[in-house]
């Protein structure tokens, strides 16, 4: 058992859409990552995904919603919901989700990320 400093790993993360693996439990991992612009709509068959926000902001838009998720505010994208993060500006955000869960659910592109790295 060790305790995490969310900072600490955060100032390791130097890039953007590529969540790193800072904890795990019960099948669920706890990732942190940097989002800076747009990714792809994408969603997933299988898994809900939360999107907790440590610092900044950004828009979660799916289809014709937008919800805008700010400091200390979470998000629950349920499983098979189309959904793409938006971030104008740089955002930190931690997510919970399953460990079989692809970060492009059901498309593969650059963004995907299939090895993520534990930090």
């Amino acid at each position: 058992m060790e305790k995490v400093n969310i900072e600490e790993k955060l100032s390791l993360i130097k890039d953007h859409w590529n969540p790193r693996i800072a904890g795990e439990l019960n099948g669920q991992q706890i990732k942190l990552a940097k989002f800076k612009g747009e990714f792809i709509m994408h969603k997933h068959e299988n898994e809900d995904e939360m999107f907790l926000v440590l610092k900044g902001s950004f828009r979660m838009e799916m289809g014709d919603k937008s919800i805008e998720i700010n400091e200390g505010e979470f998000l629950i994208v349920p499983k098979g919901v189309e959904h793409k993060p938006v971030a104008d500006e740089e955002v930190c955000v931690m997510l919970f989700e399953p460990a079989s869960t692809l970060n492009t659910g059901d498309k593969v592109n650059e963004f995907t990320r299939r090895n993520i790295e534990k930090i």
